[in-house]
This record gives structure tokens, sequence and C-alpha cells, in this order.
């Protein structure tokens, strides 16, 4: 067929993109090449709109064991020979058209992430975003997506022990579904996506290659339409039990030492491995895509090279030594093919059936060599204006706080997880602590050692609308506060960036402050950014989501023994504030969701407070002088107490200790850096000693079960409990009357 820039177009290249493939091959590449290009190309794989400005996040530390975005996943050291691996991406498109395949091949190439490095995944998190709850397509994708990420993970063995959901209205075309790996590995045990040594075999690995998942990476680089369900070959198909097996070959096949180079074929399949891993080794490979095992028949090269059938890996592996390799896999049960060599000429050569379908320079399809870069304009969004000219004033303090507190606990961003959490299994592994000691922070054990990882998930993307630049800083806090609470210290961040259309300057505008903000907050808390993942267009006909920059933090507890959890421990403990409360409704779930207010500023943030902050809680909880600690956000101090409350079944007695702000403010408000701990009163003076001139307030203290507010009966803990506990599945019921928007 004759190739021209229609071709190249239907494709999702540019005019422009097609003339500088040209001049790269000198000639008019074939059909199978260009879409090669196109995939490589594509915003997905290529990162052509946002690696300028990726390239501004801090990426160094002395923790850091492999350069920021250099692997598969992020790789830090935790000490006595051991390091964690983690990364966190979305699949975001996929489960708007498929939720169930689409959020469980998130979750199962996210492990692969992390195993084909050398790690056991021991860990899952999520971060999810959808429509909202009251409306049948929001059910219909939370179901589904739930349900996914349960099979996968459940199946797989690897426990889903933390993760964060929320429900805004303009998540209803585009729900956002991030899946997140945690995983551990021994020094000297690390595998490079890397291809060496000319004559080295290139081994096919894992599950046979089928037609699903054929230009995925390209369908993940536009926007939702009305006709992106006839894109639903583009959404892979995915098999747990098989991606257990082919973790477990992995790990032994590494112990023998015969392993070169191992990437995941994720995105765009077997084009995306081969060249990355060539270009990264500076070599070149010949491929005989007819050798690579299919589950259809008659596949076409150009199919072969962009499939993402699921569960499948690409190695190379020292000449010699493949029948070691091949022994395993066999006994595995998996599908093994050697279908290539390395070369030295730095060159893709694809062949069929003995006649070349391609001839491309490696170097030239791949983010940092000759993938195209662009820097996009922006302008400040025109919906700040109503932002900026927002007035606190106008909305009147109301008279019953406790018929708000109730709404607030109904509303699905605040309200339990239970309903989700449940469909997840928490403790396959027994490594996850907080399955009955709660804490802001996951905490999991490193078995073998004295160690725990703290691992969180972060983002108030509210806060990132009002103010994209403070509310990424916000993100990075939050998900650092958490991670003190528990007991830990922060080390690295992995980041998923879900914007909308990049070519648009006000969504644009939105990723360069969202950026600016999580470096300059990264720096401060000393936090690399070891890698993560850009979702570009999350935009439909009615508009964006809102920017989303999803934080997904780890952090290391040297002794299991210093973690802190969130519950109060006993009647009579005294309740203080750590921080100053602020008269701020900004941003609030109070002031949007129940006085229906879309544009307000961004919640009160100072990062040099909010580092003094953790810096003095770490202190505290160092000497064992706090008993519990839980972060105020969502639902503001009335809800903290609560959540703390719950665990145990006790209440509270509590009085605001501040009378120049007004009351919904003190109890609903969202301002940052704030920290609710309880006291044993016998330690009541050594801790308010150790505080020294940080700023604390006064509460309260922790009763049997009863809930009292600045003097007035707010009932029993049970009631705030059962309310909260079961308002998503009653809204799912249908048995929620409230109007939640």
């Amino acid at each position: 067929m004759e190739i021209t820039v229609k071709t190249a177009e239907q494709l999702r290249l540019t005019a422009e993109e097609f003339e500088s493939i040209k001049n790269k091959l000198g000639r008019t590449p074939n059909f199978t090449e260009l879409c090669a290009f196109s995939a490589m190309w594509s915003e997905h794989c290529s990162y052509k709109n946002s690696i300028k400005w990726l390239k501004t996040l801090p990426r160094d530390g002395s923790k850091m064991l492999v350069k920021a975005g250099e692997e598969n996943a992020g790789l830090m050291d935790i000490g006595d020979g051991l390091g964690v691996v983690f990364k966190i991406e979305s699949h975001n498109h996929p489960s708007a058209i498929e939720p169930f395949q689409g959020a469980a091949t998130g979750v199962g190439g996210i492990h692969r992430d992390i195993f084909t490095m050398g790690a056991r995944p021991i860990a899952s998190l999520n971060s999810l975003r959808f429509g909202n709850l009251k409306e049948a397509k929001t059910q219909h994708l939370l179901a589904g997506v739930v349900h996914g990420i349960g099979h996968y993970g459940n199946c797989f063995g690897v426990p889903t022990v933390g993760g964060e959901i929320y429900f805004e209205d303009c998540n209803h075309t585009n729900p956002l579904v991030n899946a997140r790996s945690v995983g551990i590995l021994k020094s000297g045990d690390t595998i490079s996506a890397t291809a060496k040594g000319k004559g080295n075999p290139v081994i096919f690995v894992g599950s046979a290659t089928g037609k699903d998942g054929i230009g995925g990476a390209s369908f993940a680089s536009a926007n939702i339409t009305k006709e992106s369900t006839e894109e639903l070959p583009a959404v892979q198909v995915g098999d747990p039990f098989q991606e257990k097996k082919l973790l477990e070959a992995c790990l032994e096949v590494i112990k023998t030492g015969a392993v070169v180079g191992m990437q995941d074929m994720g995105a765009a399949g077997i084009i995306c491995s081969t060249a990355e891993m060539s270009a990264k080794g500076e070599v070149g490979m010949r491929i005989d895509l007819d050798k690579v095992p299919a589950r259809q028949q008659h596949m076409k090269a150009w199919e072969l090279l962009l499939s993402e059938s699921q569960e499948r890996m690409l190695m190379v592996v020292e000449k010699g030594k493949e029948d070691e390799v091949v022994r395993i896999f066999e006994k595995w049960d998996l599908p093994v093919a050697e279908i290539g060599q390395v070369t030295d000429d730095g060159l893709l050569h694809f062949y069929m059936n003995g006649l070349l379908e391609a001839e491309i320079p490696a170097y030239e399809l791949v983010l940092g060599g000759g993938a195209p870069q662009y820097e996009r304009s922006y302008s400040e969004p025109a919906y700040l204006k109503q932002v900026r000219a927002f007035d606190a004033g106008t909305i009147e303090v109301p008279d019953d706080l406790r018929g708000i507190a109730e709404k607030l606990v109904n509303i699905p961003n605040i309200a339990s997880k239970r309903w989700i959490a449940m469909q997840y299994d928490s403790t396959v592994g027994a490594a996850n602590t907080s399955t009955n000691q709660p804490s802001d922070a996951a905490v999991v054990l490193v078995k073998g050692t004295t160690k725990a990882l703290a691992v969180t998930t972060d983002c108030n993307s509210r806060y990132v609308l009002a103010d994209p630049y403070k509310g990424a800083m916000i993100a990075v806090a939050e998900a650092a506060r958490n991670i003190v609470c528990s007991g830990g210290q922060p080390l690295g961040v992995t980041n998923c960036l879900n914007f909308g259309n990049p070519y648009l300057p006000e969504v644009y505008y939105q990723f360069v402050n969202a950026i600016k903000g999580m470096g300059d907050a990264c720096k401060k808390f000393d936090t690399p950014v070891t890698g993560g993942n850009v979702s570009f267009y999350n935009q439909h006909p009615e508009g964006a989501v809102y920017p989303t920059p999803t934080i997904g933090m780890v952090g290391l507890l040297e002794n299991v023994k210093d973690k802190m959890t969130l519950d109060f421990k006993e009647t009579g403990d005294l309740l203080f504030l750590l921080g100053k409360s602020n008269n701020d409704i900004h941003s609030s779930e109070y002031l949007h969701k129940i006085c229906g207010v879309e544009y307000s500023p961004a919640p009160h943030f100072d990062i040099e407070e909010e580092y003094r902050l953790q810096r003095k809680l770490a202190e505290l909880i160092g000497k064992r002088l706090v008993a519990s600690a839980h972060d105020v956000s969502e639902g503001g101090l009335f809800v903290t107490l609560l959540e703390s409350a719950f665990p145990g079944g006790f209440g509270f007695d509590v009085v605001a200790a501040d009378f120049h702000i007004r009351k919904d403010a003190y109890w609903f408000g969202e301002s940052q850096s704030r920290v609710v701990v309880s006291v044993k009163a016998g330690q009541a003076e050594a801790f308010k000693k150790a505080l020294g001139d940080h700023p604390y307030e006064e509460l309260g203290f922790v009763t049997a079960g009863s809930v009292e507010v600045d003097g007035m009966d707010w009932g029993k803990i049970e009631s705030w409990k059962e309310q909260y506990d079961t308002a998503i599945e009653r809204l799912v019921n249908g048995l929620v009357e409230m109007e939640l928007s």
C-alpha cells in the first residue's frame, strides 16, 4: 500500500512527524514501520509533551540505587543489603471502556514492572476517581474497576494495602484508575532493562500473543469520545494465574545468572521492549516475528509488534545458557521461544517467514532518543478568576453544625470505603500490619528484618484545580505527613500525572504549575521522584477531569515497633491539635458538596509550617509521647476525630480552642499542616515541654463512647460509625436520599 500523510494521520501521527520519520529513515516508511513509530511516538510511550517539565523534578538522592526513569521502576536503598522497588501507572482509558479488564490489566502491568527488575511484589495500592455515585454509569464503572482490581490482585497473591477514591462529576466519562506496586529485592539481584552482547539470544517468555491490546498506547493518547467503544480491542485481557507463574519463573531464572536484561511487554508490546532495551544498550536486534508464540493464526507483522497481550516478558540471555532458561519456563508450563539475537548495528530488523518487514534504528523510536519533544504554550485558565473572587463571607455559618457533620460523613469522598476495600485481599502474605492496627499510611513488614515500609497514595485534585502549584505541593506534603504520622521517614516518590488534553493551553498551564509545585515540595522533604507515568487526554466533550498529580510515596521504619497508629487507646487520654487552626473553608468538602461552591482557593498551606510540623511530630513519636496520630484532611477536624475514635469504639469531648474562628471553619475546614494526637494524662507535661514553641491547641479528651462538641451532646459513636461505614453501600443500593451535588 502507498504510505501517505493521510496514513500517518490515521495512525495519530502529525504531518510534521511523518516528514521527520522519512528524514530519519532516509525513505518513506512501510506500513509496519509507520505503525511502530505511531506506537512509540504516542504520548503514552514518548512523553513528547511532558518530558521537558519532567526533567525539572528532583531526580537524585543518596538512597537512590538507579537513576530516575532509567529502569521500569524506582529503586531505593533501605539498608541491610535490601532495596525497595516501586512505581505507579495509569490505566484510565481502558477502564473507561471495559472497567473490569482495564483495571485488572493495570494491576498486572504494574506488578510486572516490579518483578522484571528482580523484586518480589509485597504490596499493591491504587488511586481511583469516578463520577457522581448516584448515577448508574458511575456505579457500573465502580463495580467493574473494583472487581477487576480485586480479582487480579487476589488471584496473583499480593495484598492491596491502601489507596484512595474520590467521586466528582468531571470523572463521569473519564474515570482515573492508577495502580501501584511495591516490592523488595536483595542487592545484586537487580536486572536491568538493557540488551547487550552481540549474538546473545533474545527470548520471549509468558503468555502467547493475541490481537487484544493492539494499538493500546495510541488509544491511551487520545480523548475519550462516543466512538471510543469501537476501539474495545485496544483493551487487553489479563490472566493473574499466568502472571503468578511468570513471576516465580522470572525470579527463579534470575538466580541462574543467565539473564543479561529483561523488560515486560507493556504499552506497545514487542516493539517497545525491543526498541527500549536495544537503545539503552546501544545495540540492535534481529527478530523473527513468526517465532513469537501466538494464540491466533495468521497474525500480521504489525499486529505481532503492537499487540499488548498481557503476562509477557522479553529477555536477553547469555549465549550458551538458553537451555537452562527454557527448562525453567517449561517447568512452569509457560510458552518460551528464542525469537532473535542481539546485533551491534543499532538497528531493529523484524522478519516474518524470512521476509524483512521493518528496519528501524532503535534510538529513533525511544524517549530520550529520536522521539519528538515539544514545548507547548500555556495560559492561565479563565476559571481561576472565579477562584480568586470567592468570598467566604458570603457563606453563612450554619446553626446546626451537627446536621452538617452528619451530611459530611455520608459524602462518598469522606465516608468509609469499606464496601470497596472488603473486595480486596489485604492480608495475603501476612505482611500488612495495618489490617487491625490502622495508621495514616499502610505499614508493611520487610520479612526477615525488623524493618517495615510505610506506603501511601495521595492527591486531592480539587486543591490542584483551585491552585495547581499549591495543590501539587499539598499532595506531596500530605503523603509525607501520612508516613510521618505512621512512624516512618519519607524516602521517595513515584507519580501518576493525570491531566486533560496537553494541546489546550489552560490544561497545559495546570500541568506545568503542578510540576513546579511537586518539584519544590519534593526538594523540601528530600523525596526524589524516582519515576512514574503521565496520562494526558483525560478529556471528553464536556471538558477535562480535575488535574490529578497522584503522589505515591514510600517511607521506612527501621523497626516496626516504632509504628504509630491513628486510633484512640484509652478513655481519659488527652487530645491535642498539632499546628494551628485557620479561618478557612476553602476547597473543603463542606464548601463544595454541602454549600455548592465549585470554585474557591486552595486551603491554607505553608511549606515551612508543614516541614516544622512533620519534624516535631517525628520527634514526639520517637520519644513515645503520643498514643495516636492522625492528620486532618477531607472533612476537617471533626471527621479526623471520628476516624480516630471508630476503631476502638471510643468517643470524645472537645471544645473549639480558638473562638475567633467561625465554627464551620474550625470543625470542617481543611487547612493543612495539622495532626490530631492523643496523649496519656501522665505524659501531658512531658509532651508540652517537648513541644517547645511549636503551635498546638488543647481540644479535650477521649470518652467511653459519647460524642460532645462545644458542650453539646452529639450522640454516640456507634451511630456515627454506622452512618460512616454504610454510606457508600446505601447509596449504591439507592437508599440515600440526600442531595450530594
